[in-house]
């Protein structure tokens, strides 16, 4: 039987402004990448910022019809209410170009960095946290009006544990300079889980999201959702309710603050049992990622089926799923099972409108360079492309919209 995709499924691939664009002078991840110990430096990344045309026309010319890019707010408000019109024509630029190759633009307005001056007024849990962000906002939608998909948030469930872990560091008395960095998306011997996030953080999010949502549904004719990290967690027998407990604070408080959303965006990269002492680490060997990630293509299939009932089942985008690895052929194996999974649920009756591999180029992963998730190499030296066998692969698969 083959799988009956919706009209207009979105075939493509994602990146983040920071991860990609190099000099995001005014971040707060800039700033701390400066401070700690073990953190490596994003420094020019891998210049997306210059060659994004390039960077999108070999996502087309391969057969993919889709490019998920953020804005970097930052960029657009160095300083507080001083809107940079040359940075939102920079961003209005990439969606034109976009379209004009014939990639559909999914643009993400936050994903994991903030102008430091927000993060020095107090960030998320700051006074003025909901206005400032409803003002950048407002100017985005200056570039916004035609765009069909925005995300207002990226994995807001995996910020509130970055929140969450920087006031652990901050109240601990050592100074910053001695303590030794960990990347929030790294698991595995040194850390085996990490930590839940404060639900406080996470309904202040969500506070953020739909006022965000609100004035993009005023200006724009987007579909509007937002983001979650689903680890695809499963009970040991006679542990469903501290899983449910769990999954509460770390995922469903998210999924449900998206139940009046156009969509929501799917991000699943493996699956974790859950027992009687809570989530079980990652098994280290031979089949671990490069982020210290079990092997789990079956991961994003687990993922879609929970979402689609926490939500009450709303429109499902898959926004990231991939695999850090060196090995290309490992990567193409891990994705051709993961859609398989997909298409399983789409035969269920799951409503999903596309899949979007993460990530297009390998790039910085947040704090250090070595894990590769890209579709696309890329020489940090000289910035030249080398696409890999695994993006012909997936522009294959979306001409032929099969597997």
């Amino acid at each position: 039987m083959t799988t009956r995709l919706v009209p207009g499924f979105l075939w493509g691939a994602s990146t983040a402004p920071h991860q990609v664009e190099g000099n995001n002078l005014n971040s707060d991840w800039w700033a701390s990448e400066q401070l700690l110990p073990g953190m490596e430096l994003s420094g020019d990344a891998i210049d997306s910022y210059h060659r994004y045309a390039e960077d999108m026309r070999l996502l087309a010319d391969a057969g993919l019809t889709a490019y998920r890019f953020g804005i970097e707010w930052a960029r657009i408000e160095p300083i507080p209410g001083e809107f940079s019109r040359a940075e939102l024509a920079h961003y209005r630029r990439m969606i034109d170009t976009a379209r004009q190759l014939g990639l559909e633009p999914v643009v993400t307005l936050h994903h994991f960095t903030n102008p430091k001056w927000f993060v020095d007024e107090g960030g998320w849990m700051g006074e003025r946290a909901i206005e400032r962000f409803q003002a950048y906002i407002r100017a985005a939608t200056s570039i916004l009006d035609d765009v069909t998909w925005v995300c207002t948030m990226n994995e807001p469930n995996m910020l509130a544990i970055m929140v969450t872990m920087s006031r652990l560091v901050q109240a601990t008395d050592a100074p910053a300079s001695t303590k030794e960095w960990m990347s929030p998306t790294v698991e595995g011997a040194a850390r085996p889980v990490l930590p839940n996030p404060d639900p406080q953080i996470g309904r202040r999010l969500a506070e953020a999201h739909h006022a965000a949502r609100d004035i993009l549904k005023k200006h724009t004719d987007a579909a509007v959702g937002w983001t979650v990290a689903c680890q695809a967690l499963t009970p040991t027998p006679g542990n469903e309710e501290i899983l449910r407990e769990l999954r509460y604070v770390r995922e469903d408080l998210y999924l449900e603050a998206a139940r009046e959303d156009d969509f929501i965006g799917v991000q699943s990269y493996s699956s974790q049992p859950v027992d009687e002492n809570g989530i079980v680490p990652h098994p280290q060997g031979p089949d671990t990622t490069l982020t210290g990630n079990a092997y789990r293509p079956d991961a994003i299939g687990i993922a879609v089926r929970h979402v689609w009932e926490a939500t009450g089942g709303i429109p499902i985008l898959i926004t990231e799923n991939g695999i850090a690895t060196a090995d290309d052929e490992r990567r193409i194996a891990y994705t051709k099972e993961a859609i398989g999974h997909l298409f399983a649920a789409i035969d269920d009756g799951i409503d999903i409108r596309g899949y979007l591999h993460w990530s297009a180029l390998d790039n910085f992963e947040w704090g250090h360079w070595e894990p590769t998730f890209g579709l696309v190499a890329v020489d940090r030296e000289t910035f030249e492309r080398h696409p890999k066998p695994s993006l012909a692969w997936l522009g294959e698969v979306a001409r032929r919209g099969r597997l």
